[in-house]
């Protein structure tokens, strides 16, 4: 019998996405969203070829009219939405701007994130699960990045993280800010939308240090990658944390086709519960994050689409 469930992913053609997208089509119709046309088509082929179903839909995550559009393009299809993962995100070196022109890394990573998930919401099944993508990095106190001089996520503002601004005092490593203040919005986020929405699930995953995943590679020498890949994969205490893509994909999957109901969880790489910053879960936080985020969508006038408009 057919499964009719469908899943929207991502940044589903490298990495942790493109696996993910292989698994998830086990267990209903994949809606790849992905910047390349061509790497969409080719991964929608070998879905296909393994008698599964795929959809591919155009959509640059770091422009909100993008993503905009893509949300009407998915709800158009009028299949069964019985799942959110968003997947996509950057770690960038050099800084750049959106088409918005905000900084690209809080643009991708929490922006085009927020945007996708409130435009796709009123139209995802009864409990179905919305999974973000969040990273151990936006901790100052998680051991592997205190080790590697990180300082965790460094907000101000919505507006501040817009224009590429942290607080001072951050890392010294290049991008590192951006990215853990990203991905600490990410995780406010969902532990927020967690409390306010009964109807839908949310979850976060930590998917651990993870090789070939593609994340900052366009700006990052080879011969480093190839350095710190074999560090953090084999030597303690990064060892500990590490995972590939394909044991990522089979955690993911199993979390958000899951029906057992559980939201405002952080899972960690192995699947399990864990804890993230505390300011990340503080309460007060999550919701300056959240009404911050509105603001600065509703300033520029990035409308999303609404349940009443259809």
């Amino acid at each position: 019998m057919e499964n009719k469930k469908a899943y929207v992913i991502t940044g589903p053609t490298s990495g942790i996405g493109y696996e993910t997208a292989l698994e998830l089509a086990k267990h209903g119709t994949v809606i790849l969203v992905g910047r390349s046309k061509e790497k969409l088509q080719q991964v929608e082929k070998t879905i296909q070829q393994a008698g599964q179903n795929a959809v591919s839909i155009v959509c640059d995550i770091s422009d909100m009219t993008s993503v905009k559009h893509a949300a009407q393009k998915i709800i158009d299809l009028k299949l069964p939405l019985a799942g959110l993962l968003n997947n996509a995100g950057i770690m960038p070196q050099k800084a750049t701007k959106s088409a918005q022109g905000w900084d690209m890394t809080f643009a991708t990573n929490h922006l085009g994130t927020f945007a996708l998930t409130e435009a796709l919401a009123p139209y995802l099944s009864e409990s179905a699960n919305v999974v973000n993508i969040a990273s151990a990095i936006e901790d100052p106190e998680r051991k592997p990045a205190k080790i590697m001089g990180m300082k965790g996520g460094q907000y101000i503002s919505a507006e501040a993280s817009a224009r590429g601004e942290w607080k001072k005092g951050g890392t010294k490593l290049a991008g590192i800010d951006a990215y853990a203040t990203s991905k600490q919005c990410v995780l406010a986020s969902t532990l927020a939308f967690s409390r306010e929405n009964e109807r839908l699930r949310f979850i976060a995953v930590e998917p651990g240090i993870t090789a070939g995943t593609g994340l900052g590679a366009g700006d990052t020498p080879a011969f480093l990658r190839a350095i710190f890949g074999f560090i953090f994969r084999y030597m303690p205490p990064f060892s500990k944390y590490s995972s590939t893509p394909k044991k990522s994909a089979i955690v993911i999957t199993k979390i958000l086709t899951d029906t057992s109901n559980k939201t405002g969880i952080y899972f960690d790489e192995k699947g399990q519960p864990m804890r993230g910053s505390e300011l990340a879960h503080d309460i007060k936080f999550q919701d300056r994050v959240v009404s911050e985020t509105h603001a600065l969508l509703a300033k520029y006038k990035i409308k999303l689409v609404a349940a009443n408009e259809r």
